[in-house]
């Protein structure tokens, strides 16, 4: 495998939103130390996040990019409707998904929660487990800051942050233990998350499930405002095919 610059060096659309592109936008930027590139395929390390970053439109390389970018036989999702895999891939299925901008949203400080770090990686994963808010990996604390709320030395609440395009941050992992639930404490992640994000000069986002109805109403509630709607295509690459294209990061 030939090695090749750890930048990704192909030409940015800048008439693209950062928030239409967020993955390679923050692999771009903030998150570059995380960036693994094929091509003009981007993609964090395997132990922070699974997200990968694509162009609207997939061209016959970008697929061969994808697929020597994850390995053979890997389920992953790709953004947007009309995507065509080629004939030895695997289609699973598609959901709906939500972006939300937080331009309006009400934050507040909250010195009562506690900030999640390395070590708090086991009780954060445990969590995860139990309350299934999204994919959340060993790394995936170092993406920035996490902030929780622990009852009796039991972490029971957190949220955090995720993707950074340019200006942006999204409020992610946001969930609750349901022994907890009805208490507020998602509100109180939530604004204090983006009171974080609104203190660096930059604006809150977030996305959700086009299913889950009750945590749209409760970002909503707290100034949250549709901005997009699109659908993630789950696939997954040849278990037989040979890794073609660069891997650079």
């Amino acid at each position: 495998m030939t090695k090749a610059p750890t930048v990704d060096t192909t030409a940015v659309d800048e008439d693209v939103h950062p928030l239409d592109d967020p993955i390679r936008e923050s692999l771009r930027g903030v998150h570059a130390h995380f960036a693994r590139w094929s091509g003009r395929i981007g993609g964090y390390h395997p132990d922070v996040a699974g997200h990968i970053g694509h162009p609207a439109v997939m061209r016959d390389e970008d697929w061969a990019d994808l697929a020597a970018l994850v390995g053979p036989g890997t389920e992953l999702a790709v953004r947007g409707p009309g995507h065509e895999p080629p004939p030895d891939w695997a289609t699973i299925g598609s959901f709906g998904l939500v972006q939300m901008d937080g331009t309006d949203l009400v934050v507040e400080p909250d010195p009562h929660l506690v900030v999640l770090g390395a070590a708090d990686v086991p009780d954060i994963l445990d969590l995860v487990a139990r309350t299934r808010p999204g994919p959340y990996l060993p790394r995936t604390v170092e993406m920035g800051d996490y902030l929780g709320i622990r009852v009796d030395g039991r972490l029971v609440a957190m949220a955090g942050e995720r993707l950074h395009p340019p200006g942006w941050t999204e409020i992610s992992a946001v969930c609750t233990d349901a022994e907890f639930r009805g208490l507020g404490f998602g509100t109180r992640l939530v604004r204090a998350v983006g009171a974080g994000i609104r203190a660096r000069g930059e604006v809150p986002f977030l996305h959700a499930s086009a299913a889950n109805s009750t945590a749209i109403r409760l970002y909503e509630s707290l100034g949250f405002t549709l901005r997009k709607r699109s659908v993630l295509t789950r696939v997954r690459t040849p278990s037989n095919r040979a890794s073609r294209g660069t891997v650079s990061g």
